[in-house]
């Protein structure tokens, strides 16, 4: 089916790929055979471990290593490794506040949504609470931005020397490629080390696979959820900006598992509060492909509403129309 949405590039964004892998066929699908670089830096030290993605796609994998690619940068660059270990201190300090904030914030939310009945100024008091958590989730995203932007300025890391060589080597790997896969594991890591090498650049016009933290990793902002952790309940909360391939499109990758897709008030909340960006679980087996101005979904793909229910990316959904606020 076939939507609207602004997009850098082309990007196809695949459900998990752990139970029911189904990235050949999206491949295939797509007349892509030649070498695919292969991403799997989100593993961090089993980065290597890619036996089964290599496999599934009959040895054409090239994996770019990037994980490992960033360790032997520090190594040989202690200046930088301390002043970027300073920045995730920095980073971490920063989410730690902004979590506090907001577990007030949502508070009053859950509250007010609890609350019986039609009152013109329970609706008020509702999307005046919605707003002042839009607000926080955009102040930390904007303080993010300014650490990023701090740490880039004063160590340029992409004219130093250690990354300049590794960069030199990896758009050579990519010349030699006709897709470029995306796999997920820890976003925040996959996305630093997508960041230090700037892959943005150097995927040029390939087109980019993506899944799990790799789907997240490659749009304009990053919220993590999980209703249901071992740890308890916590709210969905914002990390920070993303590559920002695409937009208007909120991936939320294994939301059988992490989301509570049945609590209609629980789904309301989440469409609610990252309007106008449209919250999509990516469950096994469906896709996004988004291609310029479009936008084609395969089933099973669907996306939160407002009204607290779960149904399928059928029609134009006026939020990509809008657009999503940086």
């Amino acid at each position: 089916m076939h939507y609207n949405c602004a997009v850098m590039g082309v990007i196809i964004l695949l459900g998990p790929q752990r139970l029911r892998p189904s990235l050949a066929r999206v491949v295939a699908d797509h007349g892509i055979d030649g070498r695919i670089a292969a991403i799997t830096a989100g593993w961090q030290e089993r980065e290597a471990e890619d036996d089964e993605l290599a496999e599934h796609l009959s040895g054409r994998t090239v994996n770019l290593c990037l994980y490992r690619r960033a360790e032997r940068v520090f190594a040989s660059d202690p200046e930088l490794a301390a002043a970027y270990h300073a920045r995730q201190d920095s980073l971490k300090r920063a989410q730690e506040l902004y979590r506090l904030r907001l577990d007030h914030s949502m508070a009053a939310v859950r509250d007010l949504m609890r609350l019986e009945g039609e009152s013109e100024w329970l609706e008020d008091e509702l999307r005046a609470a919605f707003e002042v958590v839009r607000r926080l989730d955009d102040g930390h995203v904007e303080r993010v931005r300014e650490v990023h932007a701090d740490f880039s300025k004063k160590w340029t890391p992409r004219k130093r020397p250690a990354v300049r060589k590794h960069r030199r080597e990896l758009a050579k790997l990519l010349a030699g490629c006709d897709a470029v896969a995306v796999a997920g594991g820890h976003v925040a890591v996959l996305l630093n080390r997508l960041r230090l090498f700037g892959m943005d650049e150097l995927f040029g016009d390939l087109p980019v696979l993506a899944w799990s933290a790799g789907a997240m990793a490659l749009g304009r902002r990053v919220v993590l959820f999980h209703d249901s952790p071992p740890q308890g309940f916590r709210n969905a909360e914002v990390l920070e900006s993303g590559l920002g391939l695409y937009r208007g499109i909120l991936p939320m990758p294994h939301a059988r598992r992490r989301l509570e897709i049945g609590d209609r008030r629980r789904v309301a909340e989440l469409a609610r509060r990252f309007a106008p960006r449209v919250c999509v679980p990516m469950d096994d087996g469906g896709y996004l492909k988004i291609d310029g101005p479009s936008l084609w979904a395969e089933a099973p793909i669907r996306r939160l509403t407002v009204q607290g229910h779960v149904e399928r990316l059928e029609s134009t959904p006026d939020e990509l129309a809008e657009g999503e606020p940086s």
